[in-house]
Order: C-alpha cells, then structure tokens, then sequence
C-alpha cells in the first residue's frame, strides 16, 4: 500500500497538461472588418489570415492579425440571430477564447474533463493543403473558452478553414509576447476559479493580493495569479471586495454583465519606443499624476531608464526581489469600460506590480468619476 501511495503522488505531481504558451486570443466583437482596421492602424498588427464567406465559412468573419508572438483573432456573425451576435450584445466587443497552444489537443481535452472541466468542444482534427490543427475547448469563467491548439503539422496561415491575406502596410509597435491574462469574476468566485485552475488545469497559485493590498480611500478588489508548470502561461483573477464605493471590478461586471477578460498584458523590450509609437498612433492611457515622479527612485532603487521620457509617457516602475518591471494600462478600448490593455517590459521582476496599485486604481478611479459609476 504504501508504494502505491507513493507512486500516486509522483503521478500527480506531473504535468499532465504542458503547455507552450498562448496560441491565439479571440474576440468577439461588432464589426470584426473596422476592429481589425483598428488594430493594424493603432497597434501595428499585421493582417495574416482570414476566414468568411469567401473561404466557405457563411455564418461569420474572422481577420487574424499577429505582432511577434502575440495573435489575435477578431470575429463578427454575419447575422443577427446567431451565438456571436447574441454574445456582443450581451456584452460589447471582447474575448471569447484563451487558446493555449499544447503538443496534444486530444490529451488535454481528456486529462481536463476527466478532472471536471465542463467540455465546450470535442476534439477535432482540420485538414487542408497545408496539414492538419487539431482543436478542442474547454469552459472556464463567464461565458469565455480555452481552447487546445495542437499544430506541430501545419505550414499554413493559421489553420485549415482560413486563407492567407495581406493587409495594409504597418508599422509594429514592439509587441513581443502575452505576459499574462487577467479575469474578472463575481464576488465570491474568485477562490472557486482558482481551485479550478489547481485541480483541473493544474496550474500552482503564485501570488495572492487582498483588499490591504490592493485597496484606496474609496474601492477595494482582491486577485489571486495562477500559472502553469513552466511558467509561460499566467492569469490573475480578479473579485471585487467590499468598500465605501463601486469599484472597478463591479463596474466591469455591471457592463460586461458575467466574469470575462479584464486586460491582456502584452511584453516589450522597448516600453518607452511602443508606448511612444502608441500615443502617436492616438491610444488613450490612464493618467497617473506627475508627483508619482517625485520618489520613484527612492521606491524602486536604481533603473536603467531616465526619469523624464517615463514620466513625460507616464510609465510606472516596480521592483522585487528579482528585478524590477515597467508597465502602462490603456484605457478601455470600447465604449463599455470593459477590456483593455497593459503594456510591460520585465527587468528580471517576475511580479505583477504591486507598489504600483494604489496610484493605478486612483486613476481609474478618476475614469470612474468622469463616467459617473464610482
């Protein structure tokens, strides 16, 4: 009995679900044909793929768009009684798959469900001239899916389904790769997605953040980060905590109306090159007031970077123990005050920012106010 035991926990302690990253990330979004205008004016994206009408596909329009490692899928239903349209009008523009990029599809679909992910789609092989993707998906908070991307034979675009196209000409902002994903969910859910991640998905809690933690005068939220065996793969997620006004997260629920994807960080060498391409492109940031300055390097210790390009951008600084970190938030990229982005460049520091937490949330804060839902 007692090698069994022994032989048990050596097989649980293996990763039964090795990931290589993130494969792509999808949204579903109004009008899929301007977003992806959009993205390739503002972000630099470059157009590589499209599947719709013309490539058999009758019911949708997907434009796949990739910068570095990073690639975004952005589709829209061609008609109005249709999941796609139903879901965006529920919940405006955003991300309906987390794809992870696995060795095996078919593996990962079996390991997850067996330990009680609830299936969204069976596994499935699609050929064409160029080879073969073999997808599957899973449920995970809201209304959002990841999905198993299994394409070591496959020279094509992006997948049988979708053709190769060129877009207009760009010019790349430094995107290298998705540093981490963060969800929002309701109150109370936050350690139930976590357990989630542990024991279906098994991911390893790596930090924990309370109301102390991240907290002002007025809001409060409490976020716990899961990553994967090696690392590659992060998501914080994120519930509202209690204090004198609606926060944030509450805020994101009211016009998201389930749990979704709050932001997407995405990694740079060059933060002070990308985010001063971006303002140039016209992206929005949050707006952290010029005193944040007046300290920095008795907060953060010595940097490489001079004080006054990252003030006149208004980039933040954070150390650990490992090194430090430089990281900005756009402002919602829709209407809704819902999805955004977070652009970081990592000096050796492999935590989220913390030091930067109360000047972040009095900024949106500042946004909530002007939008009268503080």
């Amino acid at each position: 009995m007692e090698n069994t035991a022994t032989l048990e926990n050596a097989v649980s302690t293996e990763d039964f679900l090795p990931l290589n990253g993130t494969d792509h990330i999808e949204f579903w979004v109004g009008n899929a044909k301007q977003s992806a205008y959009y993205y390739q004016a503002a972000y630099g994206f470059k157009l590589v793929a499209y599947a719709g009408p013309e490539t058999g596909l009758k019911d949708r329009a997907s434009y796949v768009l990739q910068q570095g490692k990073v690639r975004f899928v952005l589709t829209s239903a061609l008609h109005g009684d249709h999941e796609i349209s139903n879901h965006h009008q529920l919940h405006g523009d955003g991300v309906k798959v987390l794809a992870l990029w696995v060795d095996d599809a078919k593996k990962s679909f079996e390991e997850t469900t067996k330990r009680g992910a609830k299936a969204a789609m069976e596994p499935v092989t699609l050929k064409d001239g160029h080879g073969e993707v073999t997808i599957a998906a899973i449920h995970t908070y809201g209304e959002t899916i990841h999905k198993f991307v299994e394409r070591s034979n496959y020279s094509g675009a992006f997948m049988p389904g979708y053709e190769a196209v060129e877009g207009m000409e760009v010019n790349p902002v430094g995107f290298e790769y998705v540093d981490h994903c963060v969800g929002n969910v309701e109150l109370g859910q936050m350690n139930e997605w976590v357990k989630f991640y542990e024991d279906v998905m098994g991911f390893k809690l790596l930090i924990t953040f309370d109301d102390k933690d991240i907290s002002t005068e007025y809001t409060a939220l409490m976020s716990k980060v899961v990553s994967n065996g090696n690392g590659y793969v992060k998501f914080p997620i994120n519930e509202p905590a209690q204090g004198k006004k609606k926060s944030q997260i509450e805020e994101y629920l009211d016009f998201y109306k389930t749990g979704g994807v709050q932001h997407i960080a995405i990694a740079t060498k060059d933060i002070i090159k990308t985010v001063g391409e971006m303002r140039k492109r016209g992206i929005e940031f949050l707006y952290v007031p010029d005193n944040y300055y007046d300290d920095l390097l008795d907060r953060v210790g010595e940097i490489e970077e001079d004080i006054e390009p990252l003030k006149k951008l208004n980039i933040l600084v954070d150390r650990d123990d490992e090194g430090y970190l430089l990281q900005i938030f756009t402002r919602p990229v829709q209407d809704r005050p819902t999805v955004f982005f977070e652009i970081i460049q990592r000096r050796g520091a492999k935590s989220f920012g913390k030091g930067n937490f109360k000047a972040l949330f009095e900024a949106i804060e500042r946004e909530q106010e002007r939008r009268g839902t503080l």
